[in-house]
């Protein structure tokens, strides 16, 4: 299986890369390409400059979707919704191909420092989507990341928050 895996975020020191790839931990037989969002940096998206024509970052974004078979997506929250960097690669992806998810079975996890774990970004996420193309077939949001992961170690160090999101990624696994 192809699976496509990136946070929705550019920062280097990305939470939700760490989280993305400690669920990637259970697909270690599949092909997964992993992205970056600062390889899908844009002029910030406006109809001024979409009489331009469209960066080729924004084909590239869309390629990747189209050849996998499933993604797993991690949202970083800004201000209670996306980060200007997913919103812009999104929004310039979204011009070319409305179905921008192209109807591929999403993970869609979100974490933050604090205890609504990225909760509002998910939300938002959870209901447009699938306007988009996303088949979002779990979910999961962790909360206070510093003091439940363990990044030197890609971990979860909350044993019932583990056994969450294990459970969620065994259900997402199946359901492919």
């Amino acid at each position: 299986m192809k699976l496509l895996a990136f946070a929705g975020s550019s920062s280097s020191t990305s939470r939700n890369r760490e989280l993305v790839k400690y669920v990637l931990k259970a697909f270690t037989e599949d092909d997964v390409n992993l992205l970056d969002l600062n390889d899908f940096d844009m002029p910030v998206f406006s109809v001024d400059r979409e009489k331009n024509g469209f960066p080729q970052e924004a084909h590239q974004f869309l390629k990747a979707i189209e050849e996998c078979d499933a993604i797993i997506c991690s949202l970083a929250e800004h201000n209670r919704s996306y980060t200007a960097a997913f919103k812009n690669v999104f929004d310039w992806a979204s011009r070319i191909n409305v179905k921008v998810w192209q109807n591929k079975p999403m993970f869609l996890l979100s974490t933050s420092p604090g205890a609504y774990g990225g909760g509002n970004v998910m939300a938002t996420a959870h209901k447009f989507f699938p306007q988009f193309g996303a088949d979002i077939r779990e979910t999961f949001s962790l909360p206070n990341f510093n003091d439940t992961f363990d990044v030197e170690n890609t971990a979860i160090t909350d044993a019932a928050l583990k056994a969450a999101l294990d459970e969620k990624t065994a259900d997402f696994k199946q359901s492919l």
